[in-house]
C-alpha cells in the first residue's frame, strides 16, 4: 500500500475531495408532476468521498474515489431523504480525463466525463444519451415521461476549503411537451478527513 502522500498524487484533481462533507444551502429546481408546476426546493446534504484501489484496464490506469450524496428537504432532516446517489469519480492521468459514474435511486445511470489537468480546481462532467463513451440510461417509465436529453455538472474546489457543485439535466417532459432544465447546486464544507497527511502533502 503506497504512503498517503504518494496516494494523493495518484488522485490528481480529485485529491481535495477526500473526506466527508455537509452543505446546507442546496437548491433544487424541478418539475413536480402531481402539482403541475416547476419550483425550487432548498435542502441539507451529506456527501462522502473515499479512495478506491487502483483500477487497471489493459494499458489504462485509473485512480479514484467512491462517493455518495444524500439530501433532505429543509425541515425534513429527521425524515427520509428526497435524493440519494452513489458512484465513482475516476482520474486517468495519462489521457488527462476525469470521469463520474453515478446511479440515482430513480433508475438512472450516467457515465460522464471531460478533459482535466492534475491541478484543475473546476472539474466538469458531461454526458448525452446514445453516446458510446459518456452516455445516459434511464428506466422505461422515465424515458417516456421525463426523457433526459443532456447532462452537465461541475465540481469546484473553492479557495476557502469548501467545494461547490452544479448539476443540470435537460429533460423533455411528456406532461408539458416542453424541455426544461432540472438543476441542483450546493456548497459543502468538510467535516471529516480520512488522510490528513495526504491532503496536506
Amino acid at each position: 500500500m503506497p504512503n498517503d502522500i504518494a496516494y494523493s498524487r495518484k488522485l490528481g484533481p480529485l485529491t481535495p475531495l477526500v473526506g466527508e462533507w455537509e452543505g446546507d444551502v442546496g437548491v433544487d429546481l424541478s418539475y413536480h408532476n402531481k402539482d403541475d408546476w416547476t419550483t425550487e426546493t432548498t435542502y441539507f446534504e451529506k456527501a462522502s468521498f473515499k479512495p478506491i484501489p487502483m483500477q487497471e484496464n489493459g494499458q489504462q490506469t485509473l485512480w479514484g474515489l467512491n462517493y455518495s450524496m444524500t439530501a433532505w428537504r429543509h425541515g425534513e432532516e429527521a425524515m427520509d431523504p428526497f435524493h440519494d446517489e452513489i458512484g465513482f469519480l475516476l482520474w486517468d492521468k495519462v489521457h488527462g480525463e476525469v470521469m463520474r459514474t453515478v446511479v440515482f435511486g430513480r433508475g438512472i445511470a450516467i457515465l460522464a466525463g471531460s478533459s482535466a489537468r492534475p491541478d484543475d480546481k473546476i472539474l466538469t462532467f458531461d454526458a448525452r444519451p446514445g453516446e458510446p463513451c459518456y452516455g445516459i440510461l434511464q428506466n422505461k417509465y422515465l424515458l417516456e415521461r421525463a426523457e433526459i436529453r443532456d447532462f452537465k455538472s461541475s465540481f469546484t474546489i473553492n479557495d476557502d476549503g469548501t467545494f461547490s457543485y452544479t448539476s443540470d439535466l435537460m429533460l423533455k417532459l411528456a406532461a408539458t411537451g416542453a424541455e426544461m432544465h432540472h438543476t441542483d447546486r450546493n456548497t459543502l464544507r468538510r467535516v471529516k478527513r480520512y488522510h490528513p497527511s495526504a491532503e496536506n502533502g
